[in-house]
């Protein structure tokens, strides 16, 4: 892994859930309220707790085993597993799940998602075998 990847990883594992939280309700601001956190970069999770406006129960999605799998000068992204505990989102999640997603590269940001695969390559064999 690059230097630059390993700086990066390192900063992801030092920024504190409370502010992500913090940047995303600023963003999400009269639309709904980011309440729960937690993203592994090495273990490969991430949970997300929303709450919409005018909602009372909130959203919850877990997302298992992802990763960017570089294939001949392409970028695909790939959810292994991936749940929610609203039926309808749960739906929609496991028929995007286990499917590899190719991603369009613009030649500006072509760098960033060489940077970003690196970050997010696949390390075990059935990330690969979407």
């Amino acid at each position: 892994m690059s230097f630059k990847a390993n700086i990066i990883k390192i900063a992801i594992k030092l920024t504190p859930n409370s502010v992500v939280k913090l940047i995303a309700n600023i963003v999400l601001k009269d639309i709904a309220a980011l309440t729960g956190f937690n993203f592994d970069l090495e273990t490969r999770q991430v949970y997300v707790q929303i709450q919409l406006v005018g909602e009372s129960e909130t959203i919850d999605v877990w997302l298992e085993d992802f990763a960017i799998i570089t294939e001949e000068g392409a970028y695909k992204f790939v959810i292994q597993q991936a749940t929610s505990n609203r039926i309808w989102l749960g739906n929609i999640l496991s028929r995007i799940a286990k499917k590899e997603w190719e991603i369009p590269v613009p030649a500006h940001m072509s760098s960033h998602v060489e940077l970003i695969a690196e970050l997010l390559k696949a390390e075990r064999p059935e990330q690969e075998d979407a």
